[in-house]
């Protein structure tokens, strides 16, 4: 029993308090949560959180077991072992000098990234992609400077028919 990344998508009830019941249940059970994102799914009324949490499997199933018995709660399901489908959104704000903009443009570019702000001191870069190209820019832009960064985590589907 290693400790490893487990990647838990749950359909969970639109109502206020749902998220906070959700992450307390980790907290009570010592987990931390390396990522959280929610947002509404294909059924009305329904939305789709994915929790990125470290642990040992038997560990994890355990927690996913609780929180399918949480009101609110529709349906848990671990897809760690699954073949998946998995993006991630960031937000970088870097420092751009006249002699580093076209330099940054280059990077963002061969990402197929996207540049969606500039300003006199800096240049704010959009990325989607897996955690590893996410992070990859990241690395390459780290050397210019970066003044903010926003991540929303891990969101994973299944691939192929349900």
């Amino acid at each position: 029993m290693f400790n490893t990344r487990h990647t838990l998508v749950a359909l969970v009830e639109d109502k206020p308090g749902v998220l906070n019941r959700v992450a307390s249940l980790f907290r009570r059970r010592d987990f931390n949560i390396e990522s959280l994102a929610v947002g509404r799914s294909e059924q009305l009324g329904l939305s789709r959180m994915t929790v990125v949490v470290g642990g040992d499997s038997a560990k994890v199933e355990q927690v996913r077991k609780q929180l399918d018995k949480l009101i609110n709660v529709v349906k848990v399901t671990d897809i760690t072992g699954e073949d998946i489908v998995t993006r991630e959104l960031a937000l970088i704000k870097v420092k751009a000098t006249a002699s580093t903009r076209s330099e940054i443009i280059q990077i963002v570019d061969i990402f197929r990234a996207n540049i969606v702000d500039v300003a006199s001191d800096s240049l704010t870069v959009e990325v989607t992609g897996d955690e590893d190209k996410v992070n990859s820019l990241l690395e390459l832009l780290r050397g210019f400077g970066i003044k903010e960064v926003s991540r929303t985590g891990r969101i994973a589907l299944t691939r192929g028919a349900i």
